[in-house]
């Protein structure tokens, strides 16, 4: 008796009775580009790490980070992880908590002392840095990985530019700055601190340098002219931020206010609450319409910052403060009403916005636009073999992007030293949620980071969001629903009725033998994560 066809049909094997003639679609394994990699300034292969990090893989998770970001401890910490927002699970339940996760990997390597893979042979080139902070120590990160010779100049005392000297301790403890800095170092990254770059082109010269990388960030306070009595008792968000990095503090009393709806406006805020004082930020907008993020004003109001919305200052007094009234007019635009209230006031401290300092380019002739100095799509200024990027260049301004700067400013260099056009990855189509079976998930809520106690909030710069334990972390990880990108969990062998599929070994993924697929769709329409998509079958 002659056995079913469904049971005899062995993939690879040689039977006449082939389907492939059956076909008019065929099915594909395609790499999609998940939304929170899409979404990631830094560029993150987010997907990739958090598959990694689910089988309890720490060690290559950290390191798949570190092909595009060296910092994950310090990014678990200061990024605002827009990821998180396009990440497709928060359709399903909630976000998968994508920054928690690598704070927790940069942890877990500060904590098992690892450090970061040898770099590749000495090119024998030699790249100048002027800026320590994020994007100056990203691109100093990723030069030296191709083992090029890199030095850092910076005029502060110790690296880390903004993350030092404009994000505070309660956000980022210096510890963790210092560990990471310290790490480069090993790296074979040479510092030289307490440089002031003064003259580009002096410097370059003599430092026999082929290549400059610019990453001097915004430290000079944008001005604003306000009427003031006693000028003594204005001061700049910056300078007072800076003063936290062991200088003198300022004088700044017990009623202070501050000027400003931004982030730096709130940082100021809560750290002048836990200096003593009682702070009152005054902003022009609405809170909905203030530049600051969300839990960042919650967070500021749940420490005890007085805020007031739609009012702006007119004129600081010696120990007033005199505010005018605003109502936002059909384009939402702030527009003053004559109304005026004075309010008791120490100190008045300005958070309108930081601007860079561009004097050391002055003499090198670099193309600048409305104070920012001009990029192509590679980082490269107006002048060949000089990059620039972080703060230096027109766009959003955080951590996180002057990273994902420095990173593809020393891509393109790479390239550039090695007289090569640099040509960037190429990207695979979006992985969306309508093409994810969803069923195969089950509802698993978003783990809530610990807090600080909010009466130690409110008198210490003990660090106010915690991590997570490792158990949370697996599970967080294990979360992640692996958008557009097979992560072999056997649907597709499992359901191909003529099997057609085949494992290809741990980590190989599969393929499918066509000679026996005859292109019905099952696998695709059951992969939980829309790695498979039918294309036409042109034979």
């Amino acid at each position: 008796m002659t056995k079913p066809f469904a049971i005899t049909l062995d993939v690879g094997s040689s039977l006449e009775n082939h389907t492939g003639s059956w076909r008019t679609l065929k099915p594909v394994y395609i790499n999609h580009l998940p939304p929170c990699n899409a979404q990631c300034p830094a560029g993150e292969n987010i997907q990739g790490w958090l598959f990694k990090a689910e089988s309890g893989d720490y060690r290559g998770a950290w390191e798949v980070i570190l092909r595009d970001n060296p910092f994950p401890a310090l990014m678990g910490r200061v990024c605002y992880h827009t990821c998180e927002k396009a990440c497709n699970r928060a359709k399903l339940d909630e976000c998968v908590g994508i920054n928690s996760v690598e704070r927790f990997l940069g942890d877990y390597a500060n904590e098992k002392n690892w450090e970061y893979p040898k770099p590749a042979e000495q090119t024998g080139k030699r790249v100048l840095v002027v800026g320590a902070g994020p994007a100056g120590l990203s691109a100093a990160y990723h030069l030296r990985r191709f083992g090029h010779t890199v030095v850092v100049r910076d005029a502060a005392k110790k690296a880390g530019g903004m993350m030092r000297y404009g994000i505070p301790k309660y956000r980022l403890p210096r510890e963790i700055l210092d560990r990471d800095i310290q790490r480069l170092r090993d790296f074979g990254v040479i510092f030289e601190l307490e440089h002031e770059v003064k003259d580009l082109e002096s410097e370059k010269a003599q430092g026999n340098f082929d290549a400059v990388f610019l990453g001097v960030g915004a430290n000079l306070a944008r001005r604003a002219y306000i009427p003031a009595g006693d000028a003594s008792h204005v001061m700049d968000a910056v300078s007072l931020l800076r003063s936290m990095e062991g200088q003198p503090l300022p004088m700044i009393g017990r009623r202070v206010v501050v000027y400003g709806g931004g982030n730096t406006a709130v940082d100021v805020a809560r750290t002048v609450k836990r200096l003593g004082a009682e702070p009152l930020m005054v902003y022009r907008r609405t809170q909905d319409k203030a530049p600051a993020h969300a839990f960042e004003i919650e967070e500021a109001k749940e420490e005890g910052v007085a805020m007031k919305w739609l009012s702006t200052v007119a004129e600081a007094g010696e120990k007033e403060i005199k505010i005018e009234k605003m109502r936002l007019d059909e384009n939402g635009y702030p527009q003053p009403t004559g109304e005026f209230e004075t309010i008791a006031a120490d100190a008045l401290v300005l958070a309108l916005g930081q601007e860079t300092d561009l004097s050391l380019i002055e003499k090198a002739g670099l193309e600048v636009q409305k104070g920012s100095v001009v990029v192509d799509a590679c980082m490269m200024t107006s002048i060949d073999g000089i990059f620039a990027g972080g703060d230096m260049v027109a766009g959003e301004r955080n951590v996180t992007v002057a990273i994902g700067h420095g990173k593809l400013a020393a891509r393109a260099m790479n390239a550039w030293l090695q007289g090569k056009p640099y040509q960037a990855p190429a990207r695979g189509p979006a992985a969306t949620f309508e093409n994810l079976n969803t069923w195969y998930y089950s509802d698993a809520p978003k783990t809530v980071r610990p807090m600080l106690d909010l009466a130690r909030r409110q008198s210490t710069f003990d660090e106010v969001v915690h991590g997570l334990t490792e158990e949370n972390a697996l599970f967080e990880a294990r979360r992640c629903m692996s958008c557009g990108n097979c992560f072999e969990c056997d649907t597709c062998y499992g359901v191909c009725p003529d099997n057609a599929i085949k494992k290809l070994g741990d980590g190989k993924g599969f393929s499918v033998n066509y000679d026996y697929c005859k292109g019905c769709g099952i696998c695709a329409n059951e992969c939980p994560c829309g790695a498979i998509e039918m294309i036409p079958d042109t034979k």
